[in-house]
């Protein structure tokens, strides 16, 4: 039942991650939430019995899944440790991390070797964690993803202030707590390997109950985490999109008036995009430069703007600010209005 529940956790995080992927530079996190959602899914019992039976009933599937979820982690990591980084370089191979991966996933197999399961079991080491091999087995997969969540948890508290918006702040918080919680699993995951070992049952069950409040806790913080910057993003740009379209309309009327004098020197298509980036945002930003150009060459055209005309200047010069700073240093437009605007507007 806790495999399903976190699969359908992951899985909906891959849904959120989805509609920004042919944009994303980096896909990471995406291979990490269907990896781990993969992982996860394969361990629902009538997916495990089913899979497992089309590979032998020799419960290759756990194997197969081990290492789906050790993979997944990786990427996770390497995806959190980039955000920190707070640089737009080029993604670098991490030839170390491959290669401690790879390491990891042929230990799995050689460990996995060694155990007696001859039947398919959806609680394979319940069943067959007895045997050191099977300990040493989840030793070495739950060894490298407490290593590494530690990293990564550490990584989150210690760069989260760093953060510009306060979504990526909360994220990073939300990411370390999950962190955090995953660290529980693996003390958890390792206390039950030794107690398995020595033949400690009640252990094993007081234990069992901290990892699975542990895991469903951990997992749901990391997909909150995960999933809040792009739910964010979308948000906010629905956000700037209805308020350039405002800008629009209302700096439109003022820009009419402004350049009236001046049709020469008008941007031919004011709705077309100018040069590169957002094409709303370039085309504001141009007709704040027409509009300026018109009040430096022609003061007078100052007296056909209204108080109505000089606070969408404002308001527009304070959204470009806010969303790209200065373009080219020139004076505030609506500043300017107020200052050099002979009728002393």
């Amino acid at each position: 039942m806790i495999q399903a529940v976190t699969a359908a956790v992951i899985w909906c995080l891959v849904l959120c991650l989805l509609p920004g992927a042919r944009t994303r530079k980096d896909h990471s996190i995406l291979v990490a939430a269907v990896a781990i959602a993969t992982a996860l899914s394969l361990n629902v019992g009538p997916i495990y019995i089913a899979g497992d039976q089309a590979l032998g009933d020799r419960n290759l599937l756990d194997l197969v899944a081990n290492i789906l979820m050790v993979v997944g982690i990786y990427f996770l990591s390497q995806a959190i440790l980039r955000a920190a980084e707070l640089n737009d370089a080029p993604v670098r191979r991490d030839r170390r991390g491959l290669l401690i991966l790879g390491l990891v996933s042929v230990g799995l197999v050689l460990a996995f070797l060694g155990i007696e399961a001859p039947v398919s079991s959806t609680k394979f080491m319940l069943d067959y964690g007895d045997q050191p091999a099977a300990a040493l087995y989840s030793v070495i997969q739950f060894v490298y993803i407490g290593v590494v969540v530690g990293v990564t948890g550490y990584v989150c508290f210690r760069f989260r202030r760093r953060m510009a918006a306060s979504y990526f702040r909360v994220a990073f918080t939300l990411i370390g707590i999950g962190c955090c919680l995953a660290l529980v699993v693996v003390f958890a995951v390792l206390g039950m390997d030794v107690a398995h070992l020595l033949g400690e049952q009640s252990t094993m069950e007081q234990l069992a109950a901290v990892y699975d409040t542990s895991f469903v806790g951990s997992m749901v913080f990391l997909c909150a985490g995960l999933a809040l910057p792009p739910v964010a993003r979308r948000i906010v740009r629905r956000a700037q999109l209805k308020t350039q379209a405002g800008l629009l309309e209302s700096l439109t009327s003022t820009w009419e008036k402004a350049t009236a004098t001046r049709k020469d020197g008008r941007l031919a298509a004011p709705a077309a995009a100018i040069e590169r980036g957002d094409p709303e945002t370039r085309r504001l930003h141009r007709m704040l430069v027409e509009i300026e150009d018109a009040l430096l060459m022609d003061p007078a055209a100052a007296k056909l703007l209204d108080e109505a005309d000089f606070q969408t200047l404002t308001r527009t010069e304070d959204y470009l600010a806010s969303n790209q700073g200065r373009q080219d240093g020139r004076v505030g437009l609506a500043r300017w209005g107020r200052r050099k605007d002979p009728s002393g507007r």
